[in-house]
């Protein structure tokens, strides 16, 4: 396999231990009782909030304006996700990679202006 995929099948064969590993070293070593000792206690499994017992409601409701401006800062990221290594290879694309790339900014500032004119952006 590596001969024919070089480096790729070198990554993927990598990838497929590290995520083996990562999913079973701990059940292992949890259930010969290794490094991770299980020893359940009333103290061990109580919530705890600065060293002191908490007050109040445990399932706390955020302002949903948090989520919009996650997706906004989302939104950005994608765009210079996608944008760098296009403008970067401009020239081998031709036109039809600048007018799918025009295609992709009309759509991310139709979103925009979305949650614009809905008053989204706007914080009180």
């Amino acid at each position: 396999m590596l001969a024919n995929y070089g480096y790729i099948g070198l990554f993927l064969v990598a990838a497929i231990i590290f995520t083996v590993t990562m999913l079973l070293l701990p059940a292992t070593l949890r259930y010969f009782g290794l490094i991770v000792p299980h020893n359940p206690n009333p103290i061990k499994s109580s919530p705890f909030e600065c060293g002191m017992e908490p007050t109040g409601k445990a399932w706390v409701q955020f302002n949903f304006r948090y989520y919009f401006y996650a997706l906004m800062f989302l939104t950005v990221d994608v765009i210079v996700i996608f944008l760098y290594p296009w403008a970067t290879e401009l020239r081998n694309l031709g036109l039809f990679g600048f007018i799918t790339m025009l295609v992709f900014i009309a759509i991310v500032v139709v979103g925009v202006i979305y949650a614009w004119k809905k008053k989204v952006l706007e914080w009180k």
